[in-house]
């Protein structure tokens, strides 16, 4: 069983007692920054945290800098802790990606509430994102990485890589492609399936070779084992 793990940054010792000591009664592993500066090390130090708690007001970097810092390369639910109560700040929070906004004072087991089902929330996304090699597919976003890097797929682009990899290791003929992803009212010509999948080809660089050519029959996606 993993162990649930939460980051708290905040420059209040005392907060960051208060809530850790709510979170690790509810079984997660709490790891603790007193500064912005020290959350980025942590966070990028640390593997698999599953929740980070920001307080906006913290030396170095603020609450803020350190979500931007964090979106710029992870989807991990945050939340973040502020005494300020102005409208404009909490929307500047939704807007740098956290995912809550909570005023102090707050209740701790409203807190530990709002951990529990972004935790919750998280785990069902992660469930969604499927990884071949350096290809990875997040299917609540509908983005595609090519070694952590977007690959802009168009909508077609997406729905026919998504076929593939949902049948992956089977021999799919290009009837069998263009009646699952353009359905079967469409009246277009094979090579359609053809033109889409040199284009895809293309946008998936290097990992390409993820999707075979079967002679005299269409296209298998494959991962090399």
């Amino acid at each position: 069983m993993n162990i649930k793990k939460v980051l708290i940054a905040d420059d209040e010792k005392r907060m960051r007692k208060l809530v850790s000591d709510f979170l690790k009664k509810e079984g997660y592993s709490i790891i603790e920054a007193n500064d912005g500066e020290e959350a980025l090390d942590l966070f990028e130090k640390e593997k698999d945290i599953d929740v980070v708690i920001l307080d906006v007001m913290m030396p170095k970097y603020d609450g803020w800098m350190v979500c931007r810092n964090i979106r710029k390369t992870s989807r991990v639910p945050i939340i973040m802790l502020t005494a300020r109560s102005e409208e404009f700040d909490e929307l500047f929070g939704f807007e740098m990606g956290a995912d809550e906004y909570v005023k102090k004072p707050f209740s701790p087991k409203i807190l530990v509430a709002r951990v529990n089902a972004l935790f919750r929330r998280s785990k069902e996304e992660k469930e969604d994102i499927q990884v071949f090699g350096k290809l990875k597919i997040d299917d609540n976003a509908k983005v595609v990485y090519v070694e952590d890097e977007v690959a802009e797929l168009s909508p077609k682009e997406y729905e026919l890589l998504l076929y593939m990899i949902n049948n992956k290791g089977v021999a799919l003929s290009r009837e069998q492609i263009l009646n699952n992803v353009w359905g079967y009212d469409y009246f277009g010509e094979l090579r359609t399936v053809d033109t889409h999948i040199n284009r895809l080809r293309i946008k998936l660089e290097n990992q390409s070779d993820l999707i075979h050519t079967v002679r005299g029959i269409g296209y298998r996606f494959e991962v090399e084992k």
